[in-house]
């Protein structure tokens, strides 16, 4: 299954269902625990399948409606299939041998947003990445990879950047340190390829590609790289996603989403503009 097709915003598609069960809930006055009960799980069940981190079965959702007094046939059937698109596997399930499960979970996301709005310091943005460059950065995080493990991981990046061309392509801003591009992985032409990739990216509409020149000096984003996720859906808020060595941090709390928000806001008016960025890439190509 490639980008864009059934199953791509599966994840969404949980977490919007769990926002309605929410809200049904909520209206009806009804406590987690109550909930719960009702379909033989603990609080906490309930608590993770609002917040769309769990799947979802048809049997739970149909209970749980009757509990929450809706008995309009066209609106059960109508949440039973968002049951169904929920459960719809995305294509980055045939990756799941080289792709951890924390991972997954931001692959959907990130295949149903709108405005994607990212600041590297370290590499070069995955959705950026060449094929060379992505291999360089696999091996050095996997050095005792097996060849085709590693050739796996590289097809599924690439896989994931069709995303950025797709009929329903999202709006992607890069904000990238000067030391994201500085730093070498493999060879000159390596670096020289990965440039003009990312130059020919940045001809696209949907992409913004800029650089934060070291010239800038300290910035409000100093704890590291970040990424910004909005949605078309009304009902679901903007989230961070923040990466670490064996997992990840998935921020929706609008509070803490507000400082990330302020601080990519921060970085917007340090980095070059796009134009300029475009140059400076350009100058930086000619000198490796």
């Amino acid at each position: 299954m490639s980008a864009g097709q059934p199953g791509g915003g599966s994840i969404v598609r949980r977490m919007l269902l769990g926002a309605q069960l929410r809200r049904l809930r909520d209206s009806r006055g009804i406590s987690r625990e109550d909930a719960g009960y009702s379909i033989r799980a603990s609080e906490s069940k309930i608590s993770r399948m609002e917040l769309g981190r769990v799947s979802f079965k048809e049997r739970d959702v149909a209970d749980l409606l009757t509990l929450y007094g809706v008995t309009e046939e066209g609106e059960r059937l109508a949440m039973l299939g968002l049951v169904r698109e929920a459960n719809a596997a995305g294509w980055w399930h045939g990756y799941g041998e080289v792709m951890p499960t924390w991972f997954q979970t931001y692959v959907g996301l990130e295949e149903s947003a709108a405005l994607i709005r990212t600041f590297e310091v370290q590499f070069v943005h995955g959705l950026l990445q060449t094929e060379d460059y992505i291999r360089q950065v696999i091996r050095l995080g996997h050095p005792e990879g097996a060849d085709a493990w590693v050739e796996r991981r590289v097809g599924l990046r690439l896989e994931r950047q069709k995303l950025l061309v797709s009929e329903r392509a999202p709006h992607f801003v890069a904000v990238m340190d000067e030391g994201a591009l500085r730093r070498p992985f493999g060879t000159r032409q390596v670096m020289r390829d990965q440039i003009q990739h990312i130059l020919e990216a940045a001809e696209a509409p949907n992409v913004d590609v800029r650089i934060l020149p070291f010239a800038t000096g300290g910035h409000a984003a100093g704890g590291g790289a970040f990424t910004l996720l909005s949605f078309p859906e009304s009902d679901l808020p903007d989230l961070v996603y923040l990466e670490q060595l064996t997992g990840a941090l998935y921020i929706d709390k609008h509070d803490e989403v507000v400082e990330y928000d302020k601080a990519m806001t921060a970085l917007g008016g340090l980095a070059l503009s796009p134009a300029a960025s475009v140059d400076w890439l350009n100058t930086f190509q000619r000198e490796l």
